[in-house]
């Protein structure tokens, strides 16, 4: 066990490793420590607590600081507490004992994806209260389970509950990525995830011979047009320095199912795409290209969506928008560099964004490598205590906020 609370080590520093200890791992995590965790911390601020079970077993956590205009919208400050898997053999050290190296980086799955923030928005608001600061707007922050797995039993479920509702949030943060560089980079929407199982049938028949229509070649047919299409998604990425991965759409070939036997032709063969569909394609139409695909391939070649996002949300990063301007005016204040960028993966700001909330995902994490849901996942205890600094100028900026029309 690394010693807790060592010689000279931060306390939100110790508090981060703490949390990091709790196997809110999927597919069985112990949500049960991370809810007792944090109700803890909102008893020893002083805020308000609540629980919500959105499904069996998946209960939000929210921490609140009432605001003292209780008419005005409220700042939502969102994080997960669900961590990926982890496989073991491949790290340094053991991924839930939160281990601290001399140079003063910590080992642990959650690291960067995003008990950090969790902990972060947590010990801002400590510091903030225990100077004696009170702000026109309430300050939420809610802690969710599931994203990991779609967040299906997480956000989707909160966003449509009375509970959600009543917290009445006009501007949220959520999490971001790591940035190698000097810069930080912010998250102003999302590709939408499309995962499509094609589905191809033919005829069947001994392996010898020469059997026409088969559900194979169609099937590679419609391979070859998707994959056509990826290359020609990544060219255009990398002919374009200004391009971001979130700005293109992805694809990857994921899964390949069908076979009975190695001397049979088989009558139906499926492949698994996994799409990140950019936010500014024509959804309508992009589904039409993928139908046209498949008739192209000839008869009997199908495909069905196992999931399929078509609400995608763009918050405004126009330095008119008086969020915009409150976050990254306090940014510049700070010297810090943005980056603003489109999400290439998901997270749960997409179910806010839905909801007419705008929304940025924000970890601030500067010349960290990107490891999230990779071996070794690890941050800088130094880089872990300036993103407290950050949200210490942050949420004053934020909460701070004059009525706006939106407030209505």
């Amino acid at each position: 066990m690394a010693s807790e609370g060592r010689e000279g080590e931060h306390p939100s520093v110790t508090l981060f490793r703490r949390y990091l200890r709790i196997r809110t791992v999927q597919p069985e995590p112990d949500y049960g420590a991370a809810v007792a965790f944090l109700e803890e911390r909102g008893r020893q601020l002083g805020l308000g607590c609540q629980k919500v079970e959105v499904a069996p077993g998946r209960v939000v956590t929210i921490l609140t600081w009432p605001g003292t205009n209780p008419r005005l919208s409220s700042i939502l400050l969102n994080s997960h507490t669900d961590v990926v898997p982890v496989f073991k053999e491949h790290w340094s050290h053991d991924p839930f004992e939160a281990f601290k190296d001399a140079e003063g980086y910590i080992y642990a799955r959650g690291t960067q994806d995003m008990k950090c923030v969790s902990i972060q928005y947590l010990e801002a608001v400590r510091r903030l209260k225990a100077e004696g600061h009170h702000f026109p707007r309430t300050i939420h922050m809610t802690f969710v389970p599931d994203e990991e797995v779609g967040g299906h039993q997480g956000m989707a479920l909160f966003v449509k509950r009375p509970e959600f509702q009543a917290l009445r949030a006009g501007f949220a943060l959520d999490e971001g990525l790591a940035n190698p560089s000097d810069a930080f980079t912010v998250f102003y929407s999302e590709r939408s995830t499309w995962w499509v199982r094609v589905l191809s049938t033919g005829k069947p028949g001994h392996s010898s011979r020469f059997v026409e229509d088969t559900a194979v070649e169609k099937l590679h047919k419609v391979m070859s047009s998707i994959l056509a299409f990826r290359e020609k998604e990544r060219q255009r990425l990398q002919s374009n320095p200004h391009l971001k991965a979130g700005a293109v759409t992805s694809v990857n070939l994921t899964k390949l199912e069908g076979g009975v036997a190695y001397n049979v032709v088989p009558a139906t063969i499926s492949a698994i795409f996994d799409f990140r569909v950019a936010p500014d394609v024509d959804l309508k139409a992009f589904e039409e290209q993928l139908q046209g695909w498949c008739r192209a391939a000839g008869e009997g070649v199908t495909l069905e969506f196992v999931q399929k996002w078509t609400e995608p949300r763009v918050t405004s990063i126009d330095d008119s928008d008086p969020w915009w301007a409150a976050f990254s005016g306090v940014c510049k204040d700070m010297n810090l560099s943005l980056e603003p960028e489109i999400f290439p993966a998901a997270t749960d700001s997409r179910y806010l964004r839905v909801m007419g909330i705008p929304a940025l995902g924000f970890s601030p994490m500067n010349r960290t490598p990107v490891l999230l849901h990779d071996h070794d996942e690890r941050l800088h205890e130094a880089v872990f205590l300036r993103g407290v600094d950050i949200y210490t100028r942050l949420l004053p900026a934020l909460a701070s906020m004059p009525a706006l029309p939106s407030d209505g």
